[in-house]
């Protein structure tokens, strides 16, 4: 089969390599699309724990069952498929067990034209959805979910604050924020962003590059749950954005570690921090559901055939993408 291949730090090539065997428990997918997270570049750059060369990245899959290991249903065969990233989440709904890990690294993962993965971990392809927006789904929709429904619980009429609107995880909190009736406020570096968020619903937005941004944004009211993923030296202003008792749920930290943490701020104001990270099958299961009722569209930047793989990857670097990088088989 073809495949991406990383085969030291910085160094992409797609090549052939042996179609992996489905064990028992397993299935083999053949893939139609994949997409690309952050997750992958900083594999990519050498900046991700438990580096192996060579491996083949990405987390994000759909495509068809197409062969099945020892005591797998035979009716997976044939079946269009997304695959749940989440691995080995473990027993507690609350947070992943020591065993947990993400398809991808250090599991060959899904830029590919064939992955194998256990069968526990395969779900249907929602009916509504091309091959590429199902792609896009699994890592960043999981992530979302489970922060905005599982861990800040977004309540109907709530006021939320998605901050650097454009990326993917994001963008899934925006629409489940909003499918959880909630009313939604975005940040971006570009209006161009903004104008895009507030044409899939949310409500406005601020340039987080505006000095007077955080003046801007109180106007509108405290935020009742703030949805953050870059951290760094401006976490502190999304805590003055918080209304009293308001939870700030975060799953990344981009921009760096804050430089202080004010917890006069957070103790007098009754807030609650959050930290979060993919999700449990409980969320999964969950989140696939809501997609689905809802004919939810996964909103997908680029998309490139597998051969142009390094061009996705350069793509996602610049960072200036709105949605998904979806690579095709």
């Amino acid at each position: 089969m073809r495949a991406v291949q990383l085969t030291a730090i910085q160094q992409l090539t797609v090549a052939d390599v042996p179609t992996p065997p489905p064990a028992a428990g397993e299935a083999l997918v053949r893939l139609r699309a994949a997409a690309l997270n952050h997750r992958d570049v900083w594999i990519k750059q050498g900046q991700y724990a438990g580096l192996k060369f060579p491996c083949i990245p990405g987390s994000d899959g759909c495509g068809v069952v197409a062969a099945l290991g020892e005591g797998v249903d035979p009716a997976w065969i044939g079946v269009e498929v997304i695959v749940n990233p989440s691995f080995a989440w473990g027993d507690d709904p609350a947070a992943q067990g020591v065993g947990f890990n993400i398809l991808g690294l250090p599991r060959d993962g899904t830029l590919a034209e064939y992955v194998t993965v256990p069968a526990a971990q395969l779900a249907r392809k929602p009916a509504h959805l091309s091959a590429a927006a199902a792609a896009a789904l699994p890592l960043a929709g999981l992530t979302a979910y489970r922060a905005v429904y599982s861990r800040a619980r977004v309540q109907p009429g709530e006021r939320v604050l998605v901050t650097g609107i454009g990326g993917g995880v994001a963008l899934f909190a925006m629409q489940f924020a909003l499918a959880a009736g909630a009313e939604v406020w975005v940040t971006s570096s570009r209006d161009e962003k903004i104008a895009r968020a507030v044409a899939l619903g949310a409500r406005g937005g601020h340039r987080y590059t505006d000095p007077r941004w955080t003046t801007a944004a109180k106007s509108v009211g405290g935020f009742h749950v703030i949805v953050d993923s870059a951290g760094g030296d401006d976490f502190e202003s999304l805590l003055d954005l918080a209304a009293p008792g308001g939870r700030v749920v975060f799953f990344g930290a981009t921009r760096g570690n804050p430089p202080v943490l004010p917890m006069r701020k957070i103790f007098w104001r009754q807030l609650s921090l959050l930290g979060t990270t993919m999700g449990s099958p409980a969320d999964w299961a969950a989140m696939v559901a809501l997609v689905e009722h809802h004919a939810m569209q996964p909103v997908v930047s680029d998309e490139y055939p597998l051969a142009r793989a390094a061009e996705a990857f350069a793509r996602m670097e610049q960072g200036d993408q709105f949605g998904k990088i979806v690579v095709t088989m």
